[in-house]
């Protein structure tokens, strides 16, 4: 399949400002012949003067023609500028708004597998970088390559020869230049590449600043960090380097038409083959071409740049989407089944293996196993963070691919031992939950969570800002504020992923009747190590190398389950240990 042309596919995005693009262009290319106007009229004043002319009459309609010219192209090129910015921040508004977009609809691995520096680099720096090229680039590209070729048309009029030396020296100086562009797009997406490392490199330095000096590692990780830092700066050194000579001969050696124009033109003229006044009008005009064709060629470097985003967004948004049903389905009851599912996040790698199970509605069902054995990717194909290829995941009856995401997102609630809490106050926090609640019924969530006495006692109380991912709060405040707001969303369908993990034993009684509360008449998925938290549950299974190896409860498996009996005596035996 041919590769599509960045320009044509930021055409294709920025559809509603066609008009505009097109606006912009005309006004360019309309600035640029008026624009002649001052070098003809400045030719013919020259002429006048040679020839001994000193009424100032004489000069006076030139001088007017060659005034209007620069402020009519002045006028036109502000304008096409003016309104290529307005299209240009337009089309990067789209860009950003279909990424933003897409994110919710790709599989939670997708976006888990992209690193956030890459994610924030590509929405934030890389689209951004994009405006100077798209603002520029039609009215100043069509100025830049209209000019020199309206130019070299009225100097073919006035005398082909002296059109064709204007020309000499243009080639041997982009010869030059092509030197350094030829290679620019691969070396432009080495730059990204060696950037995003970086980036990569600083998010995790900086989210792992705690690990890093509660365990003395500062020196290692600083190293890390500055070596990324360090080739980001080579890479780009070098490269540029690299372009220096060529760079420099190209800009030295094509605005010298001159070369040729003076000495040949010269010998033309005392020939009696070339008048005076297409001598003075040719060297006039001749110094115009180059000029304008060097800013041409700097394009191509930020079209190269534009390319590379260009490429990055479109992978971004061609990735797989999670493909579901747009009618809202209708649940003969809150049951789910596993049918034969096979999975993994990478092809080839399964994680689970032809997994069926049922989970009737209204029950609780634990899920226990070695780490690593496929637990919570069960609990999350059923929350549909992901989408089943073999086999079938279904809820109340219906497979959950034809049910809409909304819909089907509505219908859990999912609390991990990792729950994040955005940079907002803790009653926001709560309300994600359900977004159309009132603040008593979030304060109601809070009081049956436990976290009431807590909140209130923070200094600005429901409305005290939690900070990024609620560092301003322990774990367990975290975990009690999630809980909080599961219970505000009222799913039918709950999944407690090692909800009590960071909880410490004072607080675990009052989280543990949270829960109770919260999972009252639902139909409950717990993922739990400590195994005395869910003995009571109506079925318990045993999830090893991504199979179900058993199922029972409590009793029945420490009789008939070799692994969950050992799972257990290892419990009871930490317990003891603790205790001691």
């Amino acid at each position: 399949m041919k590769k599509q042309s960045p320009l044509l596919r930021i055409w294709e995005l920025g559809e509603t400002e066609h008009g505009g693009l097109i606006f912009a262009m005309g006004s360019a290319f309309l600035g640029v012949a008026l624009g002649m106007l001052p070098y003809i009229s400045a030719a013919q004043i020259i002429i006048a003067l040679l020839a001994g002319n000193r009424e100032f009459s004489a000069y006076m309609p030139w001088l007017a023609v060659g005034l209007a010219g620069y402020a009519a192209c002045t006028l036109l090129y502000n304008l096409a500028l003016s309104r290529s910015h307005k299209a240009t921040f337009s089309i990067l508004k789209t860009i950003r708004q279909k990424i933003l977009a897409k994110l919710p609809k790709l599989p939670l691995g997708t976006v888990l597998d992209t690193p956030s520096g890459k994610i924030k680099q590509i929405v934030v720096d890389q689209v951004d970088g994009m405006e100077t090229t798209l603002a520029h680039l039609l009215p100043e590209m069509t100025a830049n390559i209209a000019g020199p070729v309206l130019i070299l048309i009225y100097l073919f009029v006035l005398d082909w020869r002296m059109a064709l030396l204007s020309l000499v020296s243009i080639p041997v100086g982009m010869i030059f230049m092509m030197s350094v562009m030829g290679s620019y797009g691969k070396d432009y997406e080495g730059a990204v590449k060696t950037t995003q490392a970086m980036n990569g490199t600083i998010v995790e330095y900086i989210g792992g600043i705690e690990v890093i000096k509660a365990f003395n590692q500062g020196k290692a990780s600083y190293a890390k960090f500055a070596d990324r830092v360090t080739a980001n700066a080579s890479y780009y050194y070098n490269w540029m380097k690299k372009c220096l000579f060529g760079t420099s001969m190209g800009y030295a050696v094509s605005p010298a038409t001159l070369i040729t124009i003076l000495p040949v033109g010269w010998l033309l003229y005392r020939g009696g083959s070339l008048s005076m006044e297409v001598f003075i009008t040719t060297i006039l005009l001749s110094m115009g071409i180059a000029g304008p064709l060097l800013a041409a060629m700097n394009f191509v470097d930020t079209l190269a740049q534009v390319g590379t985003t260009v490429a990055t967004v479109d992978e971004l948004l061609a990735a797989k989407e999670q493909d579901h049903g747009e009618k809202q389905a209708v649940f003969s009851g809150y049951d789910i089944a596993l049918s034969h599912v096979s999975f993994g996040y990478h092809e080839g790698q399964n994680i689970l293996k032809d997994v069926s199970l049922s989970i009737p509605a209204g029950s609780m069902t634990a899920l226990v196993g070695p780490s690593g054995s496929g637990k919570s990717t069960i609990a999350k194909l059923i929350a549909g963070f992901w989408d089943v290829e073999e086999g079938s995941v279904s809820m109340g009856g219906v497979d959950e691919r034809d049910i809409p995401l909304s819909q089907l997102y509505d219908q859990v609630a999912f609390v991990s031992q990792d729950n994040y809490l955005f940079d907002e106050s803790v009653r926001e926090n709560i309300r994600m939950g359900r977004l159309s609640a009132t603040d008593r019924e979030v304060e109601e969530a809070a009081k049956a969570a436990g976290c009431d006495a807590f909140i209130r006692s923070l200094e600005k109380g429901y409305d005290t800002k939690v900070g990024g991912g609620g560092a301003h709060l322990s774990g367990g405040e975290r975990q009690r504020i999630a809980i909080a707001r599961a219970m505000l969303k009222d799913a039918p369908i709950v999944i407690l992923d090692e909800a009590t993990a960071y909880i410490d034993p004072e607080n675990e009684a009052v989280i543990q009747k949270a829960i109770a509360k919260l999972v009252r008449g639902k139909t409950v998925i717990v993922i739990a190590h400590r195994l005395s938290t869910i003995k009571d549950a109506e079925q318990i299974m045993v999830v090893r190398d991504g199979r179900i190896e058993a199922k029972g409860t409590h009793e029945v498996l420490r009789k008939t389950c070799p692994l969950y009996e050992t799972m257990w005596q290892a419990h009871i035996g930490a317990k003891d240990g603790d205790v001691a």
